[in-house]
């Protein structure tokens, strides 16, 4: 079966890149604000006609590549569908966040030294943080579009990553445990014998948070082989 993680990479751009990286985003957001005043007169939401009508503006007037001027209108698209779908009544759709989406193998790739991603000037390539990402790159996955994200002054990559995992075998789960991650508590779990333990945080040595789990309810053992969220079979 295939499993798909997600990770969160820091990036560490140069200033020469942060600038690049800036107008880049502007422009993307710049091209959302454009789309979804189209969508909100016309209450279309066919990515083929929005293409035809608007795809030369978003390349003439905000300086996107041809990948990014389709995925502006995805995202636009996307985020009406959404509300839609949520029940609410139809508004217009206000992009406010400085994030974008990057197609893999059009928008980014991943190079010896760090990813490779397309700006209005060009492609850079921006290091980033690798410790503990060798799984998401010893070539046994698959990378799918990334989310782009500034954020208090951090460059961030949510990085998705679809692989192909051996499949559960119902026979063999002897017992079912549910996680639930929580702000009090770091983790609560039930599994299928009635079971409850808490686990909370408590400051480590240096300062930190989360270091030392300490169970509040229950000292018995308990494995939680599926990681984070959901249910899990041991």
């Amino acid at each position: 079966m295939e499993l798909t993680l997600t990770a969160k990479l820091q990036l560490y751009p140069s200033p020469e890149q942060v600038a690049l990286l800036q107008q880049t985003v502007e422009a993307y957001c710049q091209g959302c604000h454009a789309i979804s005043e189209v969508v909100d007169t016309t209450h279309g939401l066919q990515q083929a006609v929005l293409q035809r009508e608007i795809y030369r503006l978003l390349r003439t007037q905000f300086g996107l590549r041809s990948q990014m001027a389709q995925s502006v209108i995805k995202t636009v698209i996307a985020r009406y569908k959404s509300v839609l779908a949520n029940g609410q009544p139809w508004t217009r759709v206000q992009l406010t966040k400085s994030a974008l989406d990057l197609v893999w193998n059009r928008d980014y790739s991943v190079k010896a030294r760090g990813f490779s991603v397309t700006t209005l000037e060009g492609r850079v390539q921006v290091p980033f943080a690798m410790q503990g990402t060798a799984r998401f790159f010893d070539g046994t996955g698959r990378f799918g579009t990334v989310h782009l994200v500034h954020r208090h002054g951090h460059w961030f990559l949510h990085e998705p990553m679809t692989k192909d995992v051996s499949g559960l075998d119902l026979a063999e789960i002897r017992q079912v445990v549910g996680l639930d991650f929580g702000i009090n508590f770091l983790v609560t779990t039930y599994d299928s014998r009635g079971r409850r333990p808490f686990s909370r945080a408590t400051p480590s040595n240096e300062g930190g948070i989360g270091k030392n789990l300490l169970p509040t309810r229950s000292s018995k053992p308990h494995a939680f082989p599926y990681g984070l969220g959901g249910l899990g079979g041991t």
